[in-house]
């Protein structure tokens, strides 16, 4: 136990320091190549800080255990749209884009209900849902790179004077190290978890859930208190489709899932904090320190929850 407890401290250090190297070659190449940071968040970030979330979901899928690759989504859906941003909008309220209200944010709500829709009523993720669900990743990659031509930067960031290449390392080193610290925390720490005896679901919906989404708390986090929101709140959104769309996509066409662990409420918090987050946004176009206050508040009583009906 404090073999594992010392690897769940070595995989958060690793991954602080990987989200800060991530933040800045991601805002010197939004600079660089002139390509507003949302799109950067929403795309080459959001990739990048899913990469656990789909390496803990395909092989979950692969080895049967369903409800630990959809709950590990689920949950870090949730983790990412009420902790992660309301934590980074108690270091540093957020200024939203409006495009990220009309079209970012929407999109992100559309996947939420899809999924919740697709495997709830029938309790499975077929291969036909996987490949809706990787169709529409694909489309929405599509739009994404197709709004970012000809638009600048709206956020007044300052600028890093990095070349194109030292700021690709940055995001390689960056990425390396988020991955590889939070595969070394979700062993940790749910190794731990399954030593106190916590159900498969309960363990894919907050341990798990919790570790992989750690390099989008780092780098949101990170990037809010330097004042870029535009790869705080990007990486939040696209991390959220990705998981959605890419992963269970992804991993639902290699294999798919009979999911029984998750429940109504898991489905109901899903798009409720998407919904609340959509409402927040809405009101002058800033996530303000109360409403992210708000926002983490909802996700602690979820999580109090969880663990009051796993015991």
């Amino acid at each position: 136990m404090i073999l594992q407890i010392g690897l769940i401290i070595a995989g958060v250090v690793l991954v602080l320091w990987g989200a800060d190297r991530l933040t800045d070659g991601a805002v010197a190449l939004a600079e660089r190549m002139n390509i507003p940071q949302i799109v950067i968040g929403l795309t080459i970030v959001a990739v990048g800080t899913s990469a656990p979330e789909f390496c803990v979901s395909l092989v979950s899928a692969l080895k049967g255990t369903a409800d630990l690759a959809v709950g590990n989504v689920v949950g870090s859906n949730i983790f990412n749209t009420l902790l992660i941003t309301g934590v980074a909008a108690m270091v540093s309220p957020m200024t939203i884009l409006p495009s990220t209200v009309r079209k970012d944010i929407p999109i992100a709500v559309v996947a939420s209900v899809g999924l919740a829709a697709m495997v709830f009523f029938d309790g499975e993720l077929s291969r036909l849902d996987a490949a809706l669900l990787f169709v529409a990743f694909v489309a929405f990659i599509w739009l994404t790179l197709r709004g970012a031509k000809g638009k600048t930067d709206e956020e007044a960031a300052p600028k890093k004077q990095l070349t194109v290449l030292r700021a690709v390392l940055l995001l390689l080193v960056g990425l390396t190290c988020l991955v590889v610290g939070s595969n070394i925390f979700v062993n940790g720490a749910t190794e731990v978890a399954a030593q106190l005896g916590v159900s498969e679901a309960v363990i894919g919906l907050t341990v798990v859930a919790g570790g992989t989404s750690l390099p989008e708390l780092a780098t949101s986090v990170v990037a809010a208190r330097k004042g870029n929101s535009g790869i705080a709140i990007g990486n939040v959104l696209g991390s959220n489709v990705m998981n959605i769309l890419l992963i269970l996509g992804g991993a639902g066409l290699i294999c798919p899932m009979a999911v029984e662990g998750i429940t109504i409420v898991d489905y109901a918090m899903l798009v409720a904090s998407i919904l609340l987050l959509w409402l927040f946004a809405n009101t002058k176009l800033t996530l303000a320190r109360w409403e992210g206050g708000v926002l983490t508040a909802l996700f602690l009583g979820y999580m109090a929850w969880l663990v009051a009906g796993a015991m």
